[in-house]
């Protein structure tokens, strides 16, 4: 038996409602999904398509409260030359440099940065430092 892609699969149960006239219900319970599910397969490839009926990816197309880069290189280099400064002093201190950013780092962010998870090698949680 030949393997087929997902979008393949879904393909061959919307040719068997439109090409056959079997019901939705009935290729359903065939291909083992809900009505709902085929119902949208349906809606898909009329919008798009067999392109409309490949999966998509599920990632935020942006996230508003995300950091620019320039902020987190500045977060970075001055935990980097601070380590013990918790979130509140890098935030005032940021503040004061005045880099002329617009989105500055809030304390809730700003302690904490996407690398840091990756790179601690001791594994002990410890208290937050409060400037």
């Amino acid at each position: 038996m030949r393997y087929m892609s997902v979008a393949e699969q879904r393909y061959q149960a919307v040719l068997a409602v439109i090409g056959e006239g079997r019901s939705v219900s009935e290729v359903a319970v065939q291909w083992r999904v809900d009505r709902r599910k085929a119902h949208r397969w349906l809606g898909c490839y009329e919008v798009g398509g067999l392109e409309g009926l490949a999966d998509r990816s599920h990632k935020p197309l942006s996230c508003p409260h995300q950091m620019t880069a320039q902020v987190e290189a500045l977060v970075l280099e001055l935990r980097s030359t601070h380590r013990y400064w918790g979130a509140r002093r890098l935030v005032l201190t940021s503040d004061l440099l005045g880099d002329g950013c617009h989105a500055k780092p809030r304390p809730a962010y700003s302690g904490r940065t996407s690398w840091e998870d990756e790179t601690s090698s001791t594994g002990v949680r410890r208290s937050p430092d409060l400037a």
